[in-house]
């Protein structure tokens, strides 16, 4: 079973310059809420409780201002700084003592995953005992992404980072689920020609002992990647279309953790008082006013 979650918040944010020159992007708003939100939450809805959040040095206060340690939301947060960003696998060696003896989620900070099935599908691949399993998405470009054929087993059979040729229109999303192993395995890692540790890499050490499974974001789910200006606005744009239309929101931690039962009407009435006068707030107050 997987009881503990990684958030890789860390890197340059450069293909969004100037922007980022000042703040990481992982604290830009997606629509009314930090991008930093949206991958917390797919961790909340998978139950794990216990979360490591890697950020760039210096940018620790920063985060610490928008989410403190987790008591508010019934969940235990620590923080880890990274010095340089030298790969996904990093995340992992950065973690060990965090990890501990554990099996582990790692998400993307800058991902965005949304869907009717989706907890379903969360607190299934966090059933992983053994080997490694990775989410996948159908796309209409795999030429523009890590894709991965599958077996009739959901066995990875092959790996390949934006192929040419092609192989499957599966992409390899950035949600993740290991066992312990992980961090050995990331530790004998050598770097690639870019000079860092790859997750291709860290997946084929998997694939090779047939320990490589694939789990999928069905028909009417969405992945997106935020690392670009354009992502970024279309993710935006696509979390106030269904939240406007529908009328709930996408990655309301408070929400989460009340629907969990890891806090109450207590916890709610102090977030309303933290984040102050605002369209979040009111939103909180109409969940305790049922």
């Amino acid at each position: 079973m997987i009881k503990k979650g990684i958030i890789l918040a860390g890197g340059m944010g450069t293909r969004m310059s100037p922007l980022t020159k000042a703040v990481n992007k992982h604290l830009l708003p997606i629509y009314d809420k930090p991008l930093i939100f949206y991958p917390l939450s797919i961790l909340m809805l998978a139950k794990i409780r216990e979360i490591l959040i890697i950020v760039n040095k210096g940018q620790l206060n920063q985060y610490k201002k928008i989410i403190p340690n987790g008591d508010n939301l019934g969940i235990k947060i620590t923080f880890k700084e990274q010095k340089k960003p030298v790969g996904l696998p990093d995340a992992f060696i950065l973690g060990e003592k965090f990890i501990g003896k554990s099996n582990t989620a790692l998400i993307l900070g800058d991902n965005f995953f949304y869907g009717q099935n989706l907890t379903k599908i969360l607190n299934q691949c966090c059933k992983l005992t053994s080997g490694a399993k990775v989410l996948l998405h159908k796309v209409s470009k795999p030429e523009l992404y890590g894709v991965a054929k599958v077996n009739s087993k959901n066995k990875i059979i092959s790996i390949k980072e934006k192929p040419k040729k092609y192989i499957s229109d599966l992409a390899i999303t950035g949600l993740y689920f290991f066992d312990n192993k992980v961090i050995k395995y990331s530790k004998s890692l050598k770097p690639s020609k870019r000079g860092e540790i790859e997750i291709t890499d860290l997946l084929n050490k998997y694939k090779s002992k047939k320990k490589l499974t694939a789990d999928y974001i069905g028909r009417g789910g969405a992945w997106l990647d935020t690392g670009s200006i354009e992502d970024f606005y279309k993710t935006s744009t696509f979390v106030s279309a269904i939240e406007n239309r529908q009328g709930f929101k996408i990655a309301c931690l408070e929400e989460i953790s009340l629907l969990n039962n890891w806090i109450n009407k207590k916890h709610i009435l102090k977030a309303i008082k933290f984040y102050g006068n605002c369209s979040y707030s009111n939103y909180l107050k109409k969940l305790i006013s049922k």
